[in-house]
């Protein structure tokens, strides 16, 4: 979840050890194809905001400064990449006292032109790749309390009738279940493909989010058994989920 203190990188603790990866993951940073830029850590990390909606349409962003100390890259790099993102209508610059970097008001009009087909099915077969490793990787060692913080994510999805809400609760979702598989360097590697897929993927109707929340269940329940393998289905399953 967005750091409590209203961090904008709210997977990165400054000055904070990097956590060891979980076994078999590798490089807890290392995204398919050519990576990820600076900028495009920048431009990932709003959109997982707006859509966490720790930000919102209007909203002023810190000041770029800030961000590059929270995000682990020079100030330079933020700037390029806010003034990218203005060029491209996703943010507005102001001037004058009052002034800065806010989220514009044309945000949800804009994103569509952002979608990329062929990089989001890339990301997304990564993002399965680690949750089936870090499934395979944690059944049955899943503290009881995280499992009930999951649990009640699944619950309130059941009950939420926002179409926006259902997102934003989806993506909780999975953020917490990487940390709860593989810590807060995986939680890492997860925002950064989440948010990317905020921007290249268009989203999912109400009913397909419903029927994910159903994989989402029955990945809880086998976790719990400590059933690899069919939690690992689960997770495949997720993938595919379509409205019955």
């Amino acid at each position: 979840m967005v750091n409590p203190a209203g961090k904008f990188g709210p997977y990165n603790q400054p000055g904070a050890a990097r956590p060891t990866p979980a076994a078999g993951l590798g490089d807890a940073r290392v995204l398919p194809g050519r990576g990820q830029t600076g900028s495009e850590l920048v431009r990932s990390r709003i959109a997982l905001k707006v859509r966490l909606k720790s930000v919102s349409a209007g909203d002023r962003l810190p000041d770029a400064g800030v961000l590059a100390e929270e995000l682990g890259i020079s100030e330079i790099t933020v700037r390029r990449a806010l003034e990218g993102m203005c060029q491209d209508g996703l943010l507005d610059r102001r001037r004058g006292r009052a002034g800065g970097t806010f989220v514009a008001p044309g945000w949800d009009t804009v994103v569509p032109l952002m979608h990329d087909a062929d990089e989001a099915a890339s990301l997304d077969a990564f993002h399965l790749l680690l949750e089936c490793g870090l499934v395979a990787h944690g059944a049955g060692e899943v503290p009881a309390d995280q499992l009930e913080g999951l649990q009640a994510l699944v619950d309130e999805m059941d009950l939420a009738d926002d179409p926006a809400r259902l997102l934003e609760l989806e993506t909780r979702f999975h953020l917490d279940l990487a940390q709860a598989l593989g810590g807060p360097g995986i939680r890492e590697l997860a925002a950064d493909l989440l948010g990317r897929l905020c921007l290249l993927l268009p989203n999912p109707t109400p009913a397909v989010v419903r029927a994910r929340n159903r994989c989402h269940a029955e990945l809880l329940t086998e976790l719990g058994r400590g059933a690899m393998d069919p939690a690992v289905r689960a997770v495949k399953a997720h993938q595919h989920a379509r409205p019955s």
